[in-house]
Protein backbone atom coordinates (compact mmCIF):
# COMPACT_ATOMS: atom_id res chain seq x y z
CA UNK A 1 0.00 0.00 0.00
CA UNK A 2 1.35 3.19 -1.41
CA UNK A 3 1.52 5.87 2.10
CA UNK A 4 -0.01 8.28 -0.44
CA UNK A 5 -2.77 6.16 -0.10
CA UNK A 6 -3.33 6.49 3.50
CA UNK A 7 -4.86 9.73 3.97
CA UNK A 8 -7.42 9.24 1.22
CA UNK A 9 -8.42 5.56 3.15
CA UNK A 10 -8.59 7.26 6.40
CA UNK A 11 -11.76 9.39 4.63
CA UNK A 12 -13.20 6.47 3.71
CA UNK A 13 -13.11 4.77 6.72
CA UNK A 14 -14.30 7.94 8.51
CA UNK A 15 -17.63 8.27 6.17
CA UNK A 16 -17.74 4.45 6.86
CA UNK A 17 -16.80 3.04 9.87
CA UNK A 18 -17.93 4.30 13.78
CA UNK A 19 -14.56 3.55 14.94
CA UNK A 20 -11.36 3.21 12.82
CA UNK A 21 -7.91 1.63 12.44
CA UNK A 22 -5.58 4.16 13.42
CA UNK A 23 -2.94 5.28 10.54
CA UNK A 24 -0.45 3.25 11.73
CA UNK A 25 -2.17 -0.16 11.55
CA UNK A 26 -1.82 1.10 7.27
CA UNK A 27 1.60 1.55 7.44
CA UNK A 28 1.99 -1.91 9.25
CA UNK A 29 -0.10 -3.45 6.26
CA UNK A 30 2.76 -1.93 3.42
CA UNK A 31 4.79 -5.05 4.94
CA UNK A 32 2.42 -7.60 6.01
CA UNK A 33 3.32 -10.10 3.47
CA UNK A 34 -0.16 -12.03 3.83
CA UNK A 35 -2.40 -8.61 2.91
CA UNK A 36 -3.15 -7.59 -0.30
CA UNK A 37 -5.63 -4.22 -0.67
CA UNK A 38 -7.10 -3.76 -3.68
CA UNK A 39 -8.41 -0.06 -4.26
CA UNK A 40 -11.12 1.06 -6.79
CA UNK A 41 -10.28 4.70 -8.37
CA UNK A 42 -11.93 7.64 -10.28
CA UNK A 43 -8.57 9.43 -11.84
CA UNK A 44 -8.74 12.97 -12.52
CA UNK A 45 -6.75 15.62 -14.33
CA UNK A 46 -6.08 17.89 -11.52
CA UNK A 47 -6.59 17.15 -7.85
CA UNK A 48 -9.81 18.83 -6.71
CA UNK A 49 -12.62 18.03 -3.91
CA UNK A 50 -14.78 15.30 -4.10
CA UNK A 51 -17.61 15.66 -7.41
CA UNK A 52 -21.51 14.57 -6.85
CA UNK A 53 -21.45 11.56 -7.97
CA UNK A 54 -22.19 10.46 -11.69
CA UNK A 55 -25.26 8.97 -13.11
CA UNK A 56 -24.82 5.02 -13.43
CA UNK A 57 -22.81 4.59 -15.93
CA UNK A 58 -20.61 7.59 -16.18
CA UNK A 59 -17.74 6.75 -13.42
CA UNK A 60 -14.58 5.78 -14.99
CA UNK A 61 -12.92 3.62 -12.70
CA UNK A 62 -10.18 1.36 -12.21
CA UNK A 63 -8.59 -1.15 -9.51
CA UNK A 64 -5.04 -1.34 -8.43
CA UNK A 65 -3.67 -3.80 -6.30
CA UNK A 66 -1.76 -2.00 -2.92
CA UNK A 67 0.93 -3.64 -2.07
CA UNK A 68 3.83 -1.53 -3.32
CA UNK A 69 5.68 1.61 -2.45
CA UNK A 70 4.29 2.66 -5.96
CA UNK A 71 3.05 6.60 -5.83
CA UNK A 72 -0.36 7.35 -7.16
CA UNK A 73 -0.52 9.12 -10.13
CA UNK A 74 -1.92 12.79 -9.55
CA UNK A 75 -5.58 13.45 -9.20
CA UNK A 76 -6.31 9.83 -8.50
CA UNK A 77 -9.22 9.74 -6.01
CA UNK A 78 -9.83 6.41 -4.10
CA UNK A 79 -13.55 5.83 -4.25
CA UNK A 80 -13.32 2.46 -2.24
CA UNK A 81 -10.81 -0.25 -0.97
CA UNK A 82 -11.43 -3.88 0.06
CA UNK A 83 -8.73 -5.59 2.51
CA UNK A 84 -7.85 -9.53 2.76
CA UNK A 85 -5.57 -11.62 4.30
CA UNK A 86 -4.27 -14.41 2.71
CA UNK A 87 -4.04 -17.38 5.54
CA UNK A 88 -3.27 -20.98 5.19
CA UNK A 89 -5.73 -22.66 2.82
CA UNK A 90 -8.63 -18.95 3.66
CA UNK A 91 -8.11 -15.79 2.59
CA UNK A 92 -10.25 -13.40 5.64
CA UNK A 93 -11.64 -10.29 4.48
CA UNK A 94 -10.07 -8.11 6.85
CA UNK A 95 -11.81 -4.55 5.66
CA UNK A 96 -13.87 -3.14 3.11
CA UNK A 97 -15.48 0.53 2.01
CA UNK A 98 -17.15 3.16 0.08
CA UNK A 99 -17.14 5.97 -0.27
CA UNK A 100 -20.33 7.32 0.71
CA UNK A 101 -21.53 9.05 -2.26
CA UNK A 102 -20.47 6.03 -4.28
CA UNK A 103 -21.99 3.75 -2.36
CA UNK A 104 -25.26 1.35 -4.54
CA UNK A 105 -23.31 1.89 -7.55
CA UNK A 106 -21.80 -1.75 -8.04
CA UNK A 107 -18.34 -0.86 -6.36
CA UNK A 108 -18.54 -2.45 -3.26
CA UNK A 109 -19.35 -6.43 -5.42
CA UNK A 110 -16.52 -5.33 -7.80
CA UNK A 111 -14.19 -5.08 -5.40
CA UNK A 112 -15.34 -8.12 -3.53
CA UNK A 113 -15.03 -9.71 -7.06
CA UNK A 114 -11.49 -8.61 -7.10
CA UNK A 115 -10.93 -10.30 -3.56
CA UNK A 116 -12.67 -13.29 -4.65
CA UNK A 117 -10.12 -13.09 -7.78
CA UNK A 118 -7.13 -12.87 -5.40
CA UNK A 119 -7.84 -15.57 -3.55
CA UNK A 120 -8.57 -18.21 -6.28
CA UNK A 121 -4.97 -16.67 -7.80
CA UNK A 122 -3.55 -17.57 -4.49
CA UNK A 123 -4.94 -21.34 -4.13
CA UNK A 124 -7.22 -20.57 -1.12
CA UNK A 125 -9.91 -23.25 -0.36
CA UNK A 126 -12.37 -20.93 1.32
CA UNK A 127 -13.39 -16.59 1.80
CA UNK A 128 -13.94 -15.99 5.29
CA UNK A 129 -15.29 -12.41 6.72
CA UNK A 130 -17.27 -10.64 9.61
CA UNK A 131 -20.14 -8.77 9.18
CA UNK A 132 -22.37 -6.52 11.45
CA UNK A 133 -25.74 -8.57 12.22
CA UNK A 134 -27.77 -5.42 11.73
CA UNK A 135 -26.18 -5.04 7.67
CA UNK A 136 -28.81 -6.61 6.02
CA UNK A 137 -27.60 -5.09 2.95
CA UNK A 138 -23.73 -6.72 3.00
CA UNK A 139 -25.34 -10.09 4.13
CA UNK A 140 -27.17 -10.21 1.24
CA UNK A 141 -24.54 -9.38 -1.30
CA UNK A 142 -22.18 -11.74 0.87
CA UNK A 143 -24.68 -14.54 0.17
CA UNK A 144 -25.32 -13.85 -3.57
CA UNK A 145 -21.34 -14.98 -3.69
CA UNK A 146 -22.27 -17.95 -1.92
CA UNK A 147 -21.51 -17.05 1.66
CA UNK A 148 -23.06 -18.95 4.54
CA UNK A 149 -23.08 -17.79 8.13
CA UNK A 150 -21.60 -19.76 10.26
CA UNK A 151 -21.25 -18.33 13.40
CA UNK A 152 -21.27 -15.35 15.88
CA UNK A 153 -18.63 -13.14 17.35
CA UNK A 154 -20.62 -12.33 20.61
CA UNK A 155 -20.34 -8.39 21.10
CA UNK A 156 -17.47 -8.18 18.65
CA UNK A 157 -17.74 -4.18 17.38
CA UNK A 158 -16.50 -2.33 20.58
CA UNK A 159 -18.53 0.70 19.60
CA UNK A 160 -21.57 -0.56 20.12
CA UNK A 161 -21.18 -4.05 21.07
CA UNK A 162 -22.66 -5.21 18.30
CA UNK A 163 -22.33 -9.16 17.48
CA UNK A 164 -20.73 -10.24 14.31
CA UNK A 165 -21.69 -12.82 11.88
CA UNK A 166 -19.40 -15.21 10.66
CA UNK A 167 -19.57 -16.09 6.93
CA UNK A 168 -17.82 -18.27 4.86
CA UNK A 169 -18.05 -19.96 1.24
CA UNK A 170 -17.95 -23.07 -0.07
CA UNK A 171 -14.24 -24.76 -1.23
CA UNK A 172 -13.73 -21.95 -3.92
CA UNK A 173 -11.85 -23.78 -6.47
CA UNK A 174 -14.70 -26.44 -6.58
CA UNK A 175 -16.10 -26.34 -10.73
CA UNK A 176 -19.68 -25.44 -9.07
CA UNK A 177 -18.10 -22.85 -7.15
CA UNK A 178 -16.39 -21.78 -10.08
CA UNK A 179 -18.89 -21.42 -12.46
CA UNK A 180 -21.30 -19.45 -10.07
CA UNK A 181 -18.60 -17.26 -9.63
CA UNK A 182 -18.06 -16.73 -13.44
CA UNK A 183 -21.66 -16.22 -14.16
CA UNK A 184 -21.97 -13.71 -11.28
CA UNK A 185 -18.93 -11.67 -11.98
CA UNK A 186 -19.85 -11.66 -15.73
CA UNK A 187 -23.46 -10.33 -14.94
CA UNK A 188 -21.57 -7.21 -13.03
CA UNK A 189 -19.14 -6.84 -15.87
CA UNK A 190 -22.28 -6.16 -17.96
CA UNK A 191 -24.19 -4.16 -16.18
CA UNK A 192 -21.11 -1.64 -15.08
CA UNK A 193 -19.15 -2.03 -17.71
CA UNK A 194 -17.38 1.23 -16.85
CA UNK A 195 -15.52 -0.37 -13.70
CA UNK A 196 -14.09 -2.96 -15.88
CA UNK A 197 -11.81 -0.92 -18.11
Amino acid sequence: MAAEDIAQILDIERESFPTMWPQTAYKRELSNQIARYVVITEVRDAPQPPAPPPRAGGLIGALRRIVSTETPPPGEHLLGFIGIWLMVGEAHVVTVAVREQYRRMGIGERLLIASMEQALAYDQEVVTLEVRASNDAAQLLYEKYGFAKVGTRRRYYTDNNEDAVIMTTPEIASAAYRALFAHLRDQHRARYADLWS
